[in-house]
């Protein structure tokens, strides 16, 4: 069971980005999944879920409304889209299944 995070780097206050998670080893269409972030110092914290069948969507409620989690079971990816991003976004985002966590991908959020 494997799952690696793609997508992170720096971005601007206000902008947009992708992380990207692709999933192997495991029946990714038939498992919840969820997007977590730590910031260092911190407890790593839920951001979001979706279903195996991508149907029902939830979000920690700073994020409601500039995230949107997603999937695509055909190529075995999960998706965060992230939009209006704030400086407090900044953290290594990890996605989560299968009782299996990737490495997760760094996001800095600065001008």
């Amino acid at each position: 069971v494997q799952l690696v995070e793609s997508g992170g780097g720096l971005v601007q206050p206000g902008g947009s980005s992708r992380l990207s998670c692709a999933a192997s080893g495991f029946a990714f269409r038939s498992s919840g999944m969820r997007w977590y972030r730590q910031v260092p110092g911190k407890e790593r914290e839920w951001i979001a879920t979706i279903t195996d069948d991508g149907e029902i969507t939830n979000y920690m409620p700073s994020v409601l409304g500039r995230f949107t989690i997603s999937r695509d079971n055909a190529k075995n990816t999960l998706y965060l889209e992230m939009n209006n991003v704030r400086p407090e976004d900044t953290a290594v985002y990890y996605c989560q299944g299968q009782d299996t966590w990737g490495k997760g991908t760094l996001v800095i959020v600065s001008s």
